[in-house]
């Protein structure tokens, strides 16, 4: 029915679509562990740092209100800046 030698060249063919597939796969893989290791150390210490930050404000504009003797508070300071 088919050539031995088509045959032969179909077999390889197949050989070589099923490594492009697996070379796929591995590269679909890495990039979805690229993205989760990203979101990882990047975007989730960014969102921790928009709640650290307000804390840190605190702390340190409350000791320079009680030196210079401003009974404002930190969150009336922030807010006449536009923070």
């Amino acid at each position: 029915m088919i050539d031995p030698e088509l045959a032969a060249r179909f077999d390889e063919l197949e050989a070589k679509v099923e490594q492009a597939y697996k070379a796929a796969e591995s590269t679909r893989k890495y990039l979805f562990w690229t993205g989760v290791v990203t979101v990882a150390l990047i975007v989730l210490p960014l969102i921790g740092l928009a709640f650290a930050i307000p804390s840190f404000i605190t702390n340190y504009v409350n000791p320079l209100n009680a030196a210079t003797g401003n009974t404002t508070s930190t969150v009336n300071l922030l807010n006449s800046l536009g923070l």
